[in-house]
């Protein structure tokens, strides 16, 4: 078939989905849910959503929107979840793209052909209506923060247990004395949030994390990056971003919040203008990692022991393909090897949307991502051979370990800027003269 399949048609798979109509290359998109959007979309029927009611992103609006589609002028900087939805649903709209969106639909399974194409097994609600219909090429864009991982701790606890990712609103925390387990984004916002209800909220981190806040001399943190500060050697970047932080913050530790071993951008930091107040103030207490769970208690590394009604697992997800057998894609502890992160080497009509942790937003890079799997499929551009994809893989993986703190959230971490440019820099290089392009995908005339 002259066709490629999108799987997910959140704010990745929405972007794939406009950059090849724009090329003129057909496709389907296949979303589970009713709606678009994804992680987006607050109680997403898609059962897929970690959106909770108090959300907000934190990155600013600017830094968020795609290349093509600025976000309304009466937007805040930092958007609610319910105004990135509508932002996403007016951008599908603009660009015409919801008729090729196929809703209530589900992958059940991905095979290669021998000719290289796909086998997509797809099913309706319920199961119903089971099919297998062949593509040229799949960009899989179905997202990373919606399979729970939960630690394991000795002992057992009692009370209630559950990931940030089933966490909705504060309800039904009054009184409480609820442990959040993770110094993230989302754990954070949770015990944030938590700590306007809760009798004692506790924040439990192992090696705590650079809480950056919001806003700095009134602008969006984010602000202060740019393409420019990318080609600066990383120490001084670090230096920099030090120095906003002491004049923003001072130290962290002089609110409760123990300042980390590893250097700013060696980690992915936390953006938070609550958590040091709250801290301050004692409405948040951080503790050390969790040395056991006590039936009502939790013992902690530093020899403490405190009496928990409720533990919220802040602690990530798992990167997963249910659709695509482990010997093409084995994700085991959110390891990829792909060329760029999107690319693979043997399937070379795989790609992956949307399949990265940046320092800043996914929305613009996956749409740069997207532009590049575009130029592939019609033949403008070429991957380079599979053994030099494999040892750039390599030596991306070995940069990464290198660059930052060893850790399943960093296996999948990229630089905004510099990731955007690589995206360009790959359509420059590969790029075909007219007589030697070979499509994989046909683009329409119409």
């Amino acid at each position: 078939m002259n066709k490629a399949c999108i799987i997910g048609a959140g704010s990745s798979g929405i972007a794939a989905a406009k950059v090849l109509k724009q090329h003129g290359i057909p496709f389907d998109c296949f979303e589970r849910g009713s709606g678009i959007g994804g992680n987006w979309r607050y109680r997403n029927d898609n059962g897929m959503s970690a959106a909770y009611g108090s959300l907000h992103i934190n990155t600013s609006k600017d830094r968020m929107a795609y290349s093509d589609y600025p976000m309304p002028d009466d937007y805040p900087d930092y958007l609610h979840h319910s105004q990135v939805l509508e932002y996403f649903e007016s951008y599908v709209d603009h660009f015409g793209i919801r008729p090729d969106i196929h809703f209530k639909t589900t992958v059940k399974d991905i095979s290669p052909t021998a000719d290289g194409a796909w086998d997509v097994t797809i099913s309706g609600p319920n199961g119903a209506g089971r099919e297998t219909r062949n593509y040229a090429a799949v960009l899989v864009s179905n997202g990373h923060h919606w399979d729970p991982r939960l630690p394991e701790f000795p002992g057992e606890f009692t009370g209630r247990a559950r990931h940030s990712h089933s966490f909705e609103t504060s309800s039904g925390l009054e009184d409480r004395n609820v442990l959040v387990v993770g110094i993230g984004n989302s754990g954070v916002d949770i015990a944030c949030e938590a700590s306007h209800v809760a009798r004692r909220v506790l924040l439990s981190t192992r090696k705590s994390a650079h809480i950056l806040p919001k806003y700095v001399l009134g602008r969006p943190i984010d602000t202060y990056t740019s393409p420019l500060a990318n080609y600066l050697p990383l120490a001084v970047q670090q230096l920099f971003f030090t120095f906003l932080m002491k004049i923003a913050n001072g130290p962290q530790g002089r609110y409760g919040v123990p300042t980390p071993e590893h250097s700013l951008l060696q980690a992915h930091p936390t953006i938070s203008s609550e958590l040091l107040n709250l801290a301050g103030h004692g409405k948040v207490t951080i503790k050390p990692n969790i040395e056991e769970l006590r039936g009502d208690q939790v013992a902690f590394s530093d020899g403490t022991v405190e009496p928990i009604d409720e533990i919220i697992y802040a602690t990530g997800y798992k990167i997963s393909f249910p659709f695509l057998r482990p010997e093409i894609v084995n994700s085991r502890g959110n390891d990829v090897r792909l060329y760029r992160l999107v690319a693979h080497s043997e399937h070379t009509k795989l790609f992956f949307i949307g399949l990265i942790q940046p320092l800043g937003a996914v929305m613009p890079l996956a749409e740069a991502q997207a532009i590049w799997v575009a130029k592939l499929l019609t033949g403008e551009c070429k991957l380079p051979p599979a053994d030099t994809m494999e040892r750039r893989i390599d030596a991306d993986l070995r940069a990464m370990q290198k660059r930052y703190v060893t850790s399943k959230r960093h296996t999948i971490q990229v630089d905004f800027f510099a990731y955007r440019e690589l995206m360009r820099k790959e359509v420059r290089k590969g790029r075909q003269p007219a007589a030697r392009r070979v499509p994989i995908i046909n683009p329409s005339r119409s």
